[in-house]
């Protein structure tokens, strides 16, 4: 069963699905909407930006609109609910949820968060109420739908700091890390250095290397060149880019530097990567 909310006006859509194959029509649309999947029972193999992950009953994944989704079987028992910025932007409202940095946009790893039986509970009581609220066509539908999104994404990222290295680390130092990887996030193509992105904070890389220690196990300098050399995987898959175009486009003079980055972090050079990766 699949429901849809869009507002003409300014083109908002929000949709819930309790199976893939109601919701392909836009749970597989890159660059177009945020997507957040449930698997309910069982598993699920799912490949995101090539990268195969391997999801177990009640498990949540978050997706931003530049994560390619394939699926390597359709489970019937999943939830996805899918929706674009003009319905919720999450960048403007990220004072409400927090979720910009934790769900989405918060490095390279892709975002799993699971459920235990309490809040099995919680959360699809929660889904039961946004299906409920499809049954009321008035014109304040479309604010109900964003209330009870807002409720899902605060509960999830409740969760995902949980399960963070240190849980403890207090709300200061989380904030500087979200600040961190969304600065990255929206530099990473023509900011490679952890120092300008201190300048950018106002702190040293020092300082910087220190959060991330209590954080992780990843120190910014992996942060940035993992999302470097994620989003150049993206266009080797689904682009017919050179090695140097793509190079370029990533803010790299030197296609050699970026060559031997890209086969640091991914283990193989750009053209092992491509004759064994691209379908």
């Amino acid at each position: 069963m699949n429901d849809t909310y869009i507002n003409d006006r300014d083109n908002a859509l929000f949709s819930i699905a309790n199976n893939t194959s109601t919701s392909k029509k836009f749970l597989f649309e890159k660059d177009k909407y945020y997507r957040i999947l449930w698997l309910q029972k069982g598993e699920a193999s799912v490949t995101v930006d090539g990268i195969d992950y391997k999801l177990k009953e009640n498990q949540i994944i978050f997706l931003t609109p530049l994560n390619k989704l394939e699926l390597k079987n359709t489970p019937t028992e999943i939830i996805s609910l899918v929706f674009n910025r003009e319905f919720y932007c999450i960048q403007q409202h990220d004072q409400e949820v927090s979720c910009y940095g934790y769900l989405f946009f918060g490095s390279s790893d892709v975002p799993i968060v699971s459920l235990d039986r309490s809040e099995q509970v919680s959360f699809d009581l929660l889904y039961q109420v946004m299906r409920e609220e499809f049954d009321n066509n008035d014109q304040i539908q479309g604010e109900m739908l964003q209330v009870l999104l807002k409720r899902f994404l605060i509960k999830s990222t409740r969760l995902a700091r949980k399960i963070l290295k240190n849980p403890e680390i207090n709300q200061d130092k989380l904030d500087m890390i979200r600040k961190f990887n969304v600065l990255v996030e929206m530099h990473f193509k023509n900011i490679h250095k952890v120092s300008d992105y201190a300048d950018l904070l106002n702190k040293s890389p020092k300082t910087l290397s220190n959060l991330f220690g209590e954080y992780n196990d990843k120190n910014p300098l992996q942060v940035i060149q993992e999302r470097i050399v994620l989003e150049a995987k993206r266009l080797f898959l689904y682009t017919d880019k050179s090695a140097k175009e793509i190079a370029f486009e990533l803010g790299f003079d030197d296609a050699a530097h970026f060559s031997r980055l890209f086969k640091n972090i991914a283990g193989k050079n750009p053209t092992e990567f491509k004759k064994t990766s691209i379908l």
